[in-house]
């Protein structure tokens, strides 16, 4: 028992001595004048979160706030031992209101200060080759039958009757991104396995281009029908690079994270 307490001493003493070395350095650091420039200017490169837009059953994504981790910005200086912005290092401040705590709600934009859209296929065509051939970020909607791992394109589960081996087997290949584009079956067990629930901005088919161009803006989700000529998609990929908007996977349209 003698033992028990001479170890059980030991250990708090360790405990306190590493609490006491590291409260010590924290001081000696803040005094350093390197740290002291980091701490006065890092308010000034610091950015507010956005919250995300929530109307009915709908939802914008927000844009996470970015703080400076002062200590590591310091490191990153201090071989120079001068403040430098480019060194500054950044942590990632999730909104008050997100996307991540309102997974009932259905997305159906992105942010539209991020200057980007996405492109969501029904299937594989003439379109799929020609954006793969042209290095264009899409997703496609597959289910069990047309699934194929590590394909070009970010792939979503639009199954219906095997969703479940469906998500399986995108969990196991570790490329599930947890969206559902929603249609008349997945509602309910998207909701159920909290999905990100996304409803497309625009939709393009074979008559309706000049409809969906006049409707292109920031934030923009266009599905593209099987019926979509790629005259039209060719038409709309020059009206995207005209508006000057980045093509992002659906994963980055709606994600959060401050790039």
């Amino acid at each position: 028992m003698r033992k028990y307490y001479q170890y059980l001493g030991l250990a708090l003493i360790m405990v306190f001595s590493f609490y006491y070395t590291e409260k010590i350095a924290l001081i000696v650091l803040n005094k350093n004048p390197l740290m002291q420039s980091i701490n006065e200017q890092k308010e000034n490169y610091e950015i507010g979160y956005v919250n995300a837009i929530i109307e009915g059953d709908y939802i914008i994504p927000g844009i996470n706030g970015l703080v400076v981790n002062a200590r590591d910005s310091f490191y990153g200086m201090q071989e120079l031992n001068v403040f430098n912005e480019y060194y500054l290092v950044y942590e990632q401040v999730s909104p008050e209101v997100s996307i991540k705590d309102n997974k009932d709600k259905i997305i159906k934009k992105g942010n539209p200060k991020l200057k980007q859209v996405s492109i969501i296929l029904s299937l594989e065509s003439d379109i799929s080759e020609y954006l793969k051939n042209n290095q264009y970020k899409a997703d496609l909607l597959v289910d069990v039958h047309s699934y194929e791992r590590d394909h070009y394109f970010e792939v979503l589960n639009n199954e219906s009757s095997a969703f479940e081996s469906l998500e399986n087997n995108l969990n196991l290949n570790k490329e599930n991104q947890h969206i559902c584009v929603l249609n008349d079956q997945n509602y309910d067990i998207c909701l159920k396995k909290k999905n990100y629930l996304v409803e497309p901005t625009l939709t393009l088919n074979s008559t309706n281009y000049i409809e969906v161009k006049n409707g292109l803006e920031s934030g923009s989700i266009i599905l593209i029908e099987e019926d979509a000529k790629l005259s039209d998609v060719k038409l709309l990929l020059k009206e995207i690079k005209y508006k000057n908007y980045d093509i992002v996977y659906l994963s980055e349209l709606i994600s959060e994270e401050n790039i």
